[in-house]
């Protein structure tokens, strides 16, 4: 990797301290009677940006004429990350600014139709994002995993006939200020490096995939048109109490009067009952629609998480649906989105298939050096972000505003003040958590969460090999948790390595056999503390994801009880058995829902 560290940087950092935080809506686009949807997904013109500055595209204005015309370009499919696509080991590994294009056309009825808005959505994109449409920049947006748009109907309406040349660059340089932070390492031995070698060091343990990672979407909008929903939910005895806190409407606000459903149906949540009322249709003014749901927030908590082969983290239907199907096979009630956003399409199956989601925001291991006002600053904006996405689903019991920070360090502790009180000030029927593996007698920030979320690789990362240990220490861990903050515990990750297929007897670190060892004695804990202030048990990790190339990691992390094929390791069967077997406990399933076997 070459470059020089102001020209890879700069461009960077001026660019996102231009950027604001939303201040409209972002409702999932829909159609209506008055809204169209476009889907401008497929194969795009592709080509990154290898000059040693890094920066030749803005240079040379790639965006104000076709991309083709400024150098070789390649096909790449979007949704998905460009890391795995190709053949060259330079784009796998690339940090920079990579460029796509699409020419895609216009309905005529849309740019004749004065009273309607155009809007041009990206899904996500990892990491910063610059967008042109016909050559005229239309937005930025910093951070991946969530959404951004523009209103681009004047620059359409400017252009004779109704062409649309899209022209997105993203970059996926981590600074100390991004969400996952890291830092660039520029070599400068020249006996072991060329001039302006570098890398990007990362402190989180999976791969840094890149790229537009979800759906390209145009659609349109009437001038007058709701922008954002709030809605506030409770019941009580048989009725079902539905309040929009707020409708927005472009030009109008207005305030929507209770409604009362005085029939309700309990919503199904996979291998539990909980009082929540079914989905239904929201219709507001015929301009959207949306399901919602009366939400109730109880924790119960059981496992996984989502990244393909070859698309990474590009959103993939096929490969969703059959993950819910994995997961309902298991009987699994509940996910964590780690470690950052899921795609919308995934939260509304969840919603779909009553199973409850906790959201996790794209932090990881924290730096003390991050914990700075800029970082902050920023880390308010995509929290506000993901609340405004994800608000009105049901699925959604409980926001995770960080993955194992380092909150042992003296500045977290007013970082995190400020940040789960934001997020409350957002969204204050649900629960507010971290996720943690440090010391719990210095951690700066456990105090001002709702809910203790811990990870612990016991006889893994600690005492490796020693499965003997993990009884007691696992006691300990929950016990001195519990004595000093009184508040539930989630163990949000545990496990271990196993190649799939390697045997041995007695078990060995990285067999199928050590692994279900290690799930078994922390079972045997869980069941004893889940009668006490254990609410949730979450395995690290549903299938095999790939990490950066280390000597710490084969081919990627091996945690997963299913391949990234997703076939199963001997540890998808022993959660099977007992994720079926704790629901029919329950004595609430109907005799058609229990586990086959039972």
């Amino acid at each position: 990797m070459m470059g020089s560290t102001g020209a890879v940087c700069a461009l960077l950092a001026a660019l996102c301290g231009a950027c604001q935080a939303l201040q409209g809506g972002m409702l999932f686009p829909t159609e209506s009677p008055s809204r169209e949807v476009k889907d401008v997904s497929g194969l795009w013109s592709f080509r990154a940006d290898l000059s040693p500055e890094r920066n030749r595209g803005f240079e040379q204005h790639w965006y104000r004429s076709p991309l083709a015309q400024t150098g070789p370009v390649i096909d790449m499919p979007v949704p998905s990350s460009y890391n795995d696509i190709t053949q060259d080991a330079k784009i796998r590994d690339f940090i920079g600014w990579v460029w796509y294009e699409k020419d895609v056309w216009v309905p005529a009825r849309w740019i004749q139709d004065r009273g309607a808005r155009i809007v041009l959505r990206v899904g996500s994109a990892h990491y910063y994002s610059v967008l042109w449409v016909n050559g005229v920049k239309v937005t930025e947006h910093e951070g991946g995993h969530l959404p951004f748009e523009a209103d681009i109907s004047g620059v359409l309406r400017q252009t004779s006939g109704n062409p649309c040349r899209i022209t997105i660059a993203v970059n996926n340089t981590l600074t100390l200020e991004t969400l996952p932070p890291g830092t660039i390492q520029y070599m400068n031995d020249r006996s072991r490096y060329p001039a302006g070698y570098f890398v990007q060091n990362t402190d989180f343990d999976f791969f840094n995939y890149a790229g537009i990672h979800r759906p390209v979407l145009l659609y349109t909008t009437p001038k007058a048109h709701i922008d954002d929903i709030s809605v506030e939910t409770t019941f009580s005895d048989n009725i079902g109490k539905h309040q929009p806190k707020s409708v927005f409407i472009h030009l109008l606000f207005v305030q929507q009067p209770q409604l009362f459903l005085r029939s309700y149906i309990v919503w199904w949540k996979n291998t539990v009952f909980i009082n929540i009322i079914t989905l239904y249709l929201l219709v507001s003014s015929r301009t959207h629609t949306d399901p919602m749901s009366v939400k109730h927030c109880i924790v119960t908590s059981l496992t996984p998480r989502f990244v393909w082969q070859i698309r990474g983290k590009g959103f993939d239907w096929p490969l969703v649906v059959k993950d819910f199907n994995l997961m309902k096979w298991m009987g699994v009630n509940s996910f964590r989105t780690s470690h950052y956003p899921y795609a919308e399409e995934i939260l509304q199956m969840a919603d779909r298939h009553g199973i409850m989601q906790i959201i996790n925001v794209c932090v990881c291991v924290f730096l003390r050096r991050s914990f700075g006002n800029v970082s902050l600053a920023h880390h308010l904006t995509v929290m506000e972000e993901l609340v405004r996405r994800d608000k009105n689903h049901p699925s959604v019991v409980m926001w995770s505003v960080a993955n194992e920070p380092a909150s042992e360090m003296p500045p977290a502790g007013f970082y995190f003040k400020e940040l789960v009180s934001h997020t409350k000030s957002l969204d204050s029927s649900r629960p507010v958590t971290y996720i943690t593996d440090s010391n719990y007698a210095r951690d700066q920030g456990a105090q001002y969460v709702d809910v203790i979320c811990v990870n612990s690789y016991l006889s893994w990362y600690h005492d490796p090999g020693h499965t003997e240990l993990i009884s007691l220490q696992l006691n300990t861990q929950f016990d001195d948790w519990y004595d000093k903050y009184q508040k539930p515990i989630i163990q949000s990750e545990y496990g271990a390595d196993a190649v799939a297929g390697l045997h041995s007897d007695p078990p060995m670190m990285f067999t199928e056999e050590y692994q279900t060892t290690v799930l078994q004695n922390y079972h045997n804990v869980f069941d004893q503390k889940r009668k006490e202030f254990v609410i949730g048990e979450l395995i690290w990790n549903f299938a095999d994801f790939m990490t950066a190339q280390t000597i710490t990691r084969v081919v990627g992390n091996k945690k997963g009880i299913f391949t990234r094929q997703r076939q199963p390791k001997a540890g998808a069967l022993l959660l099977r058995e007992r994720y079926w077997r704790i629901a029919n406990e329950t004595g609430v399933l109907p005799t058609w829902a229990r586990y086959p076997c039972q």
